[in-house]
């Protein structure tokens, strides 16, 4: 190992050419400050963290570090939505509509949940973008989704929905539950399983905020895709006011450990957070092959990103969600393993990241070797 970045934290011995890979990271891809938490079956192996969580200030990462995860939020998102059809009150064959009246309109009365679920409404942006400030208080967003007539027609192709996907799932959990996206997080995960994940970061918090910087890395190969144009303008992450608001597509804040704990409370035999069922559902495919939003190949289950050329996770048996620029969290039921990374480093546009590639490759071979 070339790294000479201090690290902080543990790391089972078995899992030691994974703690090599998230050091050499630091060294070789340019890594500003991250966090990374493995659970294998059922037990934390990896947990560790280094680097600086602010670089005006240099304030290095600490346990307790928070940062912005972007899209890797839709994963949380959609195991809140699984929740609901895991108890029964929302079925994902029926048309939204039918939870949410007000949708019907403008030609999507027959979109199901699970199209709205699996990108396949037609609904991944607005005609007329509202400003930032207007959608940051919810209502206005939904009004505005209520009456917008899709892209294509619904059921007929998929494409990423960047920012849309938040609100569209948020407002089935406030309509069907009665709370916010932000509150049902809180009080039936977060909670019960100590969690350090938020939706709508409490202003008391925000000094454990790590700053993210956005740039290209020299290394990265993969072209940009095609710009996809936004239902907001430009949102300014490095703002921890951004943090404050609920945009459930893009705005999660957590640590690695208590993504990776999410996730591992997935697929736990003994507790499973969802019955095994709602899982083999979930993570079933909905869609697959050429997204006409990204122009390129995905495929997606119930909310949760499947392993694809675009989205690549560990295998073809896990599922979870990555964040634009770096950020990933997802289970492998072969495996028993739940694994979540957090960098501050963002990296430009869609596509293979370095970072992530070196970590897989480590694992694969921890569990090659040791684990199987």
């Amino acid at each position: 190992m070339t790294a000479t970045i201090p690290l902080h934290g543990t790391c089972d011995p078995r899992f030691d050419t994974v703690r090599d890979a998230f050091a050499e990271n630091f060294a070789e891809h340019g890594e500003i400050g991250a966090a990374l938490s493995v659970f294998h079956r059922g037990d934390c192996v990896v947990d560790l963290w280094a680097g600086t969580a602010d670089l005006r200030t240099g304030h290095a990462w600490q346990e307790d570090t928070l940062c912005g995860v972007l899209s890797a939020t839709k994963g949380v998102t959609a195991t809140c939505v699984n929740i609901l059809i895991d108890r029964g009150v929302l079925d994902p064959a029926a048309p939204v509509a039918t939870y949410w009246p007000e949708f019907a309109r403008a030609g999507k009365a027959e979109i199901t949940v699970a199209w709205l679920l699996s990108h396949q409404a037609g609904l991944p942006r607005l005609d007329a973008p509202l400003p930032l400030e207007q959608a940051l208080r919810w209502n206005p967003m939904i009004d505005a989704l209520a009456v917008q007539k899709p892209s294509w027609t619904p059921g007929t192709a998929h494409g990423y929905h960047p920012q849309t996907f938040g609100w569209l799932a948020g407002e089935l959990i406030r309509r069907i539950d009665g709370r916010s996206v932000s509150a049902f997080l809180a009080e039936e995960i977060a909670e019960p399983l100590q969690l350090d994940l938020h939706i709508g970061l409490p202003t008391a918090e925000h000094h454990r905020l790590a700053r993210l910087v956005f740039n290209e890395s020299p290394d990265r190969a993969t072209p940009r895709r095609p710009p996809i144009a936004l239902t907001t303008p430009p949102i300014d992450f490095t703002d921890a006011g951004t943090f404050l608001a609920e945009m459930p597509a893009v705005n999660g804040v957590a640590t690695a450990r208590a993504l990776a704990h999410l996730y591992a409370a997935l697929i736990d035999p003994a507790a499973p957070l969802l019955s095994p069922a709602t899982i083999a559902a979930a993570t079933t495919e909905q869609v697959s092959g050429h997204d006409v939003t990204l122009q390129a190949p995905t495929r997606f289950g119930l909310g949760y990103s499947l392993h694809s050329q675009t989205f690549p996770l560990l295998s073809e048996s896990s599922f979870g969600h990555s964040g634009k620029g770096g950020s990933l969290a997802f289970a492998d039921t072969a495996d028993q393993l739940a694994v979540a990374y957090i960098p501050n480093h963002l990296l430009s546009g869609y596509g293979h990241d370095p970072r992530r590639t070196a970590l897989f490759e480590a694992l694969r071979r921890a569990l090659g070797q040791q684990c199987r």
